[in-house]
């Protein structure tokens, strides 16, 4: 269990009992540095991921480990699917016969050009993030997944709304209440607005 009460923007997934037991690090007394140090974990992820072989993008295999290098110096559930679950996601049980169905349809729309490259990717997203594979960090994972496809696809990352704010999307305030509301009308198949938000 951690030594401090773990706070949460709106749109996060809360932790259970079990799931915050199994932080790493026993010096991490705060959430500022719990944050900090899940960031600098990213930042390293991205350096990975750049020099990945992105022809396995679209595969179980490299969805789980893309998270594992995220969170790996802070969770001890880092790259696993949860067990537990959440306010919002799939059953547990659902989780990988889930992330197939989204990996195969994915592979589907880029080999027929079903959609344009940004949809490509929103659908995927949006997707991700609703089976919401982990015990936390999912939109974090999927956003860093999505740009990745992107990469693949030939197109530039998006956005997610930092060219038109100065509010960090992991954050509460605007930008995140923008991409949350973007994410809410996708899950009802309408993309407009998270395309929109994406590029902005």
């Amino acid at each position: 269990m951690t030594s401090f009460k773990l706070t949460y923007q709106k749109g996060a997934t809360p932790l259970d009992l079990d799931e915050a037991s199994e932080l790493i690090p026993k010096y991490i007394s705060t959430q500022g540095d719990l944050n900090e140090l899940e960031q600098s974990n990213i930042a390293n992820a991205f350096l990975w991921a750049q020099r990945a072989n992105l022809d396995h993008l679209l595969t179980a295999t490299f969805i789980l480990t893309l998270h594992k290098k995220m969170f790996a110096d802070v969770w001890k559930w880092a790259g696993k699917s949860r067990s537990s679950n959440k306010n919002i996601g799939v059953a547990k049980e659902q989780i990988m016969e889930e992330l197939g169905l989204l990996l195969q349809d994915t592979k589907y729309w880029i080999e027929h050009n079903t959609f344009d490259e940004d949809e490509i990717a929103a659908r995927f997203h949006q997707r991700l993030v609703r089976i919401h594979v982990f015990p936390n960090g999912n939109g974090r994972h999927a956003r860093l997944t999505t740009d990745l496809l992107l990469k693949r696809l030939g197109q530039p990352a998006f956005t997610w709304g930092s060219s038109t704010s100065q509010n960090p999307l992991e954050t509460e305030g605007p930008t995140r209440k923008s991409y949350i509301a973007a994410l809410k009308e996708a899950d009802l198949g309408d993309y407009r607005s998270l395309l929109i938000f994406a590029r902005s």
